[in-house]
């Protein structure tokens, strides 16, 4: 494995970068075990949002692993999971994600405090989009359960574009057209590190095998006004 300081210069430079066998392949049965028992209660297709909240197992492990010491790292300061999501591209639920940035936040209840709205509530969590500086304090790590290929569903990035803060409708159009897009393909095991504020994209699977994603959200900071990570 490349060393952490190239990959983390990689990650402050690019938006994302890949960090390869970060799992075995003995702990990847166990969690795609319970990612599976996440997918079959969730309501929604494809993917079990709050899984911090329903999986004692992912959430020792987004606390007690080292994903919290590479989140740490990319962060500067020590580092907590506030948000997993589990994705699954399947045969049967095989959608398309246009670029976009990941805008929103789930906080504990809802408050009133300058610079954080619209707000929404989705599977009785309240979402909210924060000021910048709050999108720009977190990390995504994807761990991948599967092999993600070009033909698959793999992410596309624009590379540096989490460098332009949020971005308005027509900006994002005019950058995504004037841009070379890059496919983020992964074996299992890998974890790709992203910035929120990378825009990225996700195409319907050409061969739609499954395509299993944990999909954690850390952060170093807390929240002005009151409010509280979910």
């Amino acid at each position: 494995m490349r060393g952490t300081k190239d990959l983390l210069e990689e990650y402050w430079r690019r938006g994302h970068c890949r960090v390869r066998s970060f799992f075995s392949k003995r702990d990847l049965e166990d969690l795609r075990a319970e990612a599976d028992c996440l997918l079959e209660e969730s309501p929604e297709r494809g993917g079990a949002r709050n899984a911090l909240l329903r999986s004692e197992t992912l959430r020792n492990l987004s606390a007690s692993s080292p994903l919290a010491e590479l989140a740490s790292q990319a962060l500067g300061a020590p580092a907590r999971a506030v948000k997993l999501t589990v994705f699954d591209k399947n045969p049967a639920a095989n959608w398309k994600v246009p670029f976009h940035q990941d805008l929103t936040i789930t906080v504990r209840e809802r408050k009133e405090v300058e610079g954080f709205g619209p707000w929404s509530v989705k599977g009785g969590v309240v979402n909210v989009q924060p000021p910048v500086s709050v999108l720009e304090a977190l990390v995504a790590l994807r761990l991948h359960l599967d092999d993600t290929g070009s033909d698959n569903g793999a992410l596309r990035v624009i590379d540096g574009s989490h460098r332009l803060g949020r971005l308005g409708g027509l900006e994002l159009s005019e950058l995504v057209a004037a841009s070379t897009v890059e496919i983020c393909t992964a074996e299992a095991g890998d974890v790709l590190l992203m910035s929120p504020l990378l825009v990225h994209a996700s195409s319907p699977a050409a061969s739609p095998t499954r395509r299993r994603v944990l999909h954690f959200e850390y952060t170093a900071r807390n929240l002005p006004g009151g409010l509280d990570w979910n």
